[in-house]
């Protein structure tokens, strides 16, 4: 078989991603902080961008061909520090750093209550990062006398420490690594739970109630019975059967579970240095005569514009070499293609919030109760567009609406279909349903899934029990048995 070249003619369609599509697909997914950050790179990357965004003092600060005034000048003259000659100078008094101590930072920072020095500040309120659990435990631990044996026992220790402050390791793979005693680390340990905050160092809850029991002088009581023998008659709030078991009178299990409650059984999570994250919608939806109105919230990201100097200079063909013009020119069109992508996310987004107030108007103007089903494929087709840009458009976008602050894809949801053929409802609407029913019920006989599920199919929707424990779940409700209210007889 001879083997031989030839040259072929192909048609074929192909789509090729180009840089400049790649960025725009990347900036239409983009959240409002992350669009923000990319925006400063691309301003720290490109020479021609310019960021036009007006400042606070830009009306008064003067422009580059205006003199300041004389007496301005001399004024500006006159803020500068001079130079003290120390040597010569006399008249420094003697700073006395005792008093600066006394007067500004306290020596204890323990105010008996009622003083009048008890909402005084301190240099520490400053930081700006609070302390968490293994850091104020390392502070504690600084003020005991410790071995060096008990130092190293106490660090493989608190490593294996949880967010929530419970020993995640056995006490015997903490002595194999160590390679000290198993009853080394138990004192270890022991040394460890007397901290604050009470309860830390335990393997679970019930461990940490029992600890922090035992702080309170209760280690023998009907609390601590409770917590160490009928934990699971207190998770039903079964006081009768806990009555039974440790034959006291309900109003003593009454009062001994209260005591249990004011415990924290995850005693870490105080010191969780979690910060909470604020959400700053990208379009406001306010109703003004009448009339839905899309704001879109610009503030924060910078105005781009294209540099009026390097315009000039590469329009100068006559002192600017042509690798120079051919360079700036590759970076105008940079940014030219970086300002229009931007302007069309910022009109897809207009789009897609205009298409759901077409399709949720009964949600902007009754709530979450009437939200209606809807899927991606609903609002592609009314704005003429692919699925895939409206899911990226809807992705880590918030709308801020008369009924709330919501993410855009809140608004779609599957359909719950009814009985006969009637109108499907949302999801997102049973949910809402759900949860008034449970607070509607009675705590003494609080409705199950199956109960609940039976509800809705008196109001003709298919709700089956399986349905029921998922929406159940995800709206945090505790099942029926955890809902219901302690018989006390």
């Amino acid at each position: 078989m001879a083997l031989e070249l030839r040259q072929t003619l192909k048609l074929s369609q192909q789509l090729v991603m180009t840089p400049q599509l790649q960025q725009a697909i990347k900036l239409l997914q983009l959240s409002r902080l992350e669009l923000a950050d990319t925006i400063t790179q691309e301003i720290e990357q490109n020479p021609v961008l310019d960021d036009d965004t007006p400042s606070l003092n830009s009306d008064l600060a003067p422009g580059p061909d205006q003199a300041p005034a004389p007496d301005q000048t001399n004024k500006e003259q006159s803020d500068h520090t001079s130079e003290v000659d120390i040597d010569n100078n006399s008249e420094i008094p003697e700073i006395n750093w005792a008093d600066y101590a006394n007067e500004y930072e306290p020596i204890s920072s323990y105010n008996p209550r009622g003083s009048d020095s008890e909402e005084t500040g301190s240099r520490l309120d400053i930081l700006s990062e609070k302390p968490n659990l293994l850091s104020h435990l390392n502070w504690q631990l600084s003020f005991i006398e410790t071995s060096e044996e008990e130092d190293e026992i106490l660090e493989s220790i608190l490593g294996n420490l949880n967010q929530n402050g419970f020993l995640e390791a056995e006490l015997e793979e903490i002595a194999e690594q160590t390679g000290f005693s198993v009853d080394e680390v138990d004192d270890a340990l022991e040394l460890l739970q007397s901290l604050e905050p009470s309860g830390v160092g335990a393997r679970n809850v019930q461990e940490s109630l029992l600890l922090q029991l035992k702080r309170l002088n209760l280690a023998k009581s009907l609390p601590t019975e409770i917590v160490k023998d009928h934990l699971h008659f207190l998770e039903t709030k079964n006081y009768i059967a806990i009555a039974k078991a440790t034959r006291h009178k309900v109003e003593d299990v009454v009062a001994a579970v209260n005591i249990i409650i004011d415990l924290d059984p995850r005693p870490g999570q105080a010191y969780s240095n979690e910060e909470p994250q604020y959400i700053t919608p990208d379009v406001t939806v306010q109703k003004i005569d009448g009339e839905y109105v899309i704001l879109q919230n610009n503030d924060g990201l910078p105005t781009l514009k294209i540099s009026a100097y390097y315009r000039s200079v590469m329009q100068d063909k006559k002192s600017t070499p042509a690798a120079t013009r051919e360079y700036i020119q590759d970076k105008v069109r940079a940014a030219q293609w970086l300002i229009k992508s931007i302007q069309q996310r910022q009109r897809t987004i207009y789009k897609v919030v205009e298409s759901l107030i077409k399709f949720q108007y009964d949600f902007f103007e009754k709530g979450v109760a009437h939200l209606k089903p809807l899927v991606l494929r609903d609002v592609a087709e009314d704005i003429e567009m692919h699925e895939s840009t409206v899911s990226r458009v809807t992705s880590n976008k918030y709308v801020h609406t008369p009924q709330g602050t919501f993410e855009l894809k809140y608004f779609f949801n599957s359909a719950i279909e009814r009985k006969g053929g009637g109108e499907a409802m949302s999801s997102e609407s049973i949910r809402q349903q759900l949860k008034q029913i449970v607070a509607k019920e009675n705590p003494d006989k609080p409705y199950s899934d199956l109960a609940i599920s039976k509800l809705f199919g008196d109001e003709n929707i298919k709700l089956a029990r399986r349905t029921v424990a998922k929406y159940r779940e995800q709206l945090g409700i505790l099942p029926s048995k955890y809902r219901k209210k302690p018989k006390l007889k």
